[in-house]
Formats: structure tokens, C-alpha cells, sequence
């Protein structure tokens, strides 16, 4: 039985690379010709330019934050999709509300990869938990596991009882869904004295898997392993595990997709191993988004997973990146953070640390420079003041002493 999905996960780093820049101009001069908000977007944008990774960290970011009002001028989809309505499957709708399409071919979110490195394969009795209702997880999940050949069994969450029954009745092998759902039918299973032990594995994604859940539930002969995928883009990144069953460290970036870390706030991409904002370039037909930030926060690892696999590998979900906070009644925005510290050369790194009470905020600039002094503090109080048109302190700090957590803002304020 083969330990990789296709030949695409084991091909040299370089040649992947190559491939996806090669693959650059055609899908933007797709996106620019089909989808009218791309059109917009990047009107002023040469595609045939657009060939190495400098020239894409050139172009406009589109933010996930910004696609309710994005389809509230251009509805339903903001423009960015340049499948018509009626070439897609289907259109979910999450809270917002913001509209998310699906085409019409197999695999369409790319869940399969990741199912299959969880260990799922065709002729599987796939539970699948995840909601079928205005979310694209159940669909998302399916639609891979459907691609793999396995059969699906879609019960969606709730109704735990019936979840054990439906188990132990089919005798199902494979899990779909959240972490704590999956506790959930366990300990229910328990307590109902129900024999569930043809459960065996498990992708679970949506929320933090503990350590110490996974380790339980491992010691009941269920391997949890976990995906990362968003509503717009699909499944981004997967858990793979050594043939003897270890699972490797850091999740392995999926298949045609151009990953790029950025400074939140910014479109601007960090150093190698520096937390930052995930930006995804995907070459999906139907919805070509182009360097989509997806607010949240991760980094990348060094070097390839040992498990064989040769593509980028990051952190997981590291948080959120959209830090904004609100200080004595005004927003204070990560972007107005990036643009305090370009004022300043001689700022390596940057944070602003808020403090204080409700109604007694303050605000720190804490910044590791190449050089400070009266004359560079001074200057930084004034952009600060110019900038977010509030008051704000500055402290030096050693350098590398600022933590490498992606943190712009850091809101320090107790709320009870």
C-alpha cells in the first residue's frame, strides 16, 4: 500500500517551486479576465510579470476580514469568483454573512490528501460530524473522502446517542470532525456501555486538539490526526505520521497552493521561521483567490518532514491575526503599527503593548532598534500621536528579546 497520495508530494522542493511560479501568470490573467473584483484588483498588474515570488509579494492582498463588504458591493461573491453561479455546486453561508462557493469537480476543498494521511482509504465507513448546514465542512470533508472511495456516513453534530449507534451498527472505522466531538461520542459510548471499538482513526480539525486528548484517545486504538483548512481556500495543511505511527512534527503545506507568511497588517513577508499572517495563491478555477490573508497566524518549520513528504511544512494555527484593539474609545489597527515602524528605520521589531483599565488605557511601543536615543524616542511619540492620534510611551528592548509569536498588539487589559 503506498504511504504518499500521488508522485506531487515526494517531488524536489525545487521543482515544486518551479512548477507553482511557472503556474503564476495563467491563473492571474485568469482571475483578472473571469473574475470582475480581480479585475479590480488587479487591474494595474502585468500577469506575464508576476513570475518569482518577489513580484507576488508585490501585488494588493485581498483580506478574508474584507469579504462581507467586498459582496456587499459586488454580490453575491464580491466579484472574486470566476465561475459563474450557475457552473458551482453549491454556495454556503457563514456568519456575517459571508458566501462561500463550491464547483462542481471531485475533491474540490482538496481534503483527500489530508484524509489520506490520516490513514483513510477507499472501501473506509467514513462518519463524517462535521455540519451539512450553511458551512462547507461537511461538504468539504466528504467530497475528499468520497474522492478516496470511501463510503460516508453523514450525521453532522448533535444527537450523540445516535452517533454511538450509528457506529457500533456499521461498524465504522474512520472519524470526521471537531476534537471534543469526537471526546464527546466517546464518553458517551461509555456510559452507554456501547462497543465502539471498530473506530480506529480520525481527522479532526475546527479547533485545538489537546495533547492530552489525543493521547487518550490513542490509548483506546483511535490515531487523531488533524487538518487545517479555512471556509474559502479548503484544506491548506495536514498532520502526516511515520509508518510505525508517530505523528510528524508541524502540519505539510497541501498541493498547488503558493504559501506566503506575512507581517499582520502589511502584505509583507517575514523571515523564515517568523510568525506571521498565512496568505494563500491558489489555482482553483472557479474561485482564484490571489494572495487571499486568511487572519490567521502561523510559521514555517525548517527542513522536510521525515515521513517523505517534501513540501513546506508550518507551526498549525498559531491564533489570530488580526490584533485590532480599541484604545480610549479609537481602533488601533496592526497596519497602523507597520506604518509607525516604516517611519523608523532603525526598528527591527516592533510591539505595542496596551495596559491599564477601561477609561485609563496606555500604550507602549516596545521596539528592538539599531540605534536609539532622545532624538529617535521623540520621533516615534510623534508618529505615534500622528498615526493612531492617541498618546503613547516608547521602551527600548534587547534585541531578540521581543517574543516570536506573530504579536503586533499585544492588549495586556483584564476584562472581567
Amino acid at each position: 500500500m503506498s504511504e504518499h497520495y500521488d508522485s506531487l508530494e515526494t517531488r524536489d522542493p525545487a521543482e515544486r517551486e518551479k512548477a507553482l511560479l511557472a503556474a503564476l501568470p495563467a491563473q492571474i490573467a485568469h482571475a483578472r479576465k473571469n473574475a470582475p473584483g480581480f479585475s479590480r484588483i488587479l487591474a494595474d498588474v502585468d500577469p506575464q510579470a508576476v513570475n518569482s515570488r518577489a513580484a507576488l509579494a508585490r501585488l494588493p492582498v485581498t483580506r478574508k476580514s474584507d469579504l462581507a463588504e467586498l459582496q456587499r458591493l459586488q454580490p453575491p461573491l464580491g466579484g472574486l469568483n470566476a465561475a459563474p453561479l450557475n457552473k458551482l455546486a453549491k454556495i454556503f453561508v457563514s456568519p456575517g454573512p459571508v458566501y462561500e462557493p463550491q464547483g462542481t469537480s471531485a475533491n474540490w476543498w482538496r481534503s483527500a490528501r489530508a484524509l489520506f494521511a490520516a490513514g483513510f482509504r477507499s472501501g473506509d465507513l467514513v462518519i463524517n460530524t462535521f455540519a451539512y448546514h450553511f458551512t462547507p465542512a461537511g461538504s468539504m470533508m466528504e467530497s475528499g473522502a468520497l474522492a478516496l472511495g470511501c463510503t460516508v456516513v453523514p450525521t453532522g453534530i448533535g444527537q450523540t446517542e445516535m452517533q454511538v449507534s450509528t457506529i457500533a451498527d456499521l461498524r465504522i472505522s474512520a472519524f470526521v470532525g471537531t476534537p471534543s466531538f469526537l471526546k464527546l461520542i466517546v464518553d458517551k459510548a461509555d456510559e452507554l456501555k456501547t462497543d465502539i471499538s471498530c473506530l480506529k482513526k480520525a481527522l479532526v480539525g475546527g479547533e485545538y486538539l489537546p495533547p492530552a486528548l489525543r493521547k487518550s484517545l490513542g490509548a483506546r486504538g483511535i490515531r487523531v490526526m488533524q487538518s487545517y483548512g479555512t471556509a474559502d481556500l479548503g484544506t491548506l495543511a495536514y498532520e502526516s505520521a511515520l509508518p510505525d505511527g508517530p505523528v510528524t512534527e508541524g502540519m505539510i503545506l497541501d498541493e498547488d497552493l503558493v504559501l506566503e507568511i506575512v507581517r499582520p497588517g502589511t502584505g509583507d513577508p517575514v523571515a523564515a521561521g517568523e510568525v506571521g499572517e498565512v496568505v494563500i495563491t491558489t489555482f482553483n478555477p472557479d474561485y482564484p483567490l490571489i494572495r487571499f490573508a486568511t487572519g490567521d497566524l502561523s510559521a514555517v518549520l525548517a527542513g522536510s518532514s521525515p515521513c517523505g513528504r517534501t513540501n513546506v511544512r508550518i507551526k498549525g494555527w498559531m491564533g489570530r491575526a488580526d490584533q485590532t484593539t480599541k484604545v480610549r474609545g479609537m481602533f488601533v489597527t496592526p497596519k497602523q503599527v507597520d506604518e509607525i515602524v516604516r517611519r523608523h528605520p532603525e526598528i527591527v521589531r516592533a510591539r505595542l503593548v496596551v495596559a491599564g483599565e477601561t477609561g485609563n488605557d496606555s500604550m507602549t511601543l516596545r521596539c528592538e532598534t539599531n540605534g536609539q536615543g532622545g532624538a529617535l524616542k521623540a520621533a516615534l511619540v510623534a508618529s505615534i500621536r500622528d498615526v493612531t492620534k492617541l498618546r503613547g510611551d516608547i521602551e527600548f528592548v534587547p534585541a531578540g528579546s521581543l517574543p516570536n509569536d506573530g504579536k503586533v498588539i499585544d492588549d495586556t487589559r483584564k476584562y472581567s
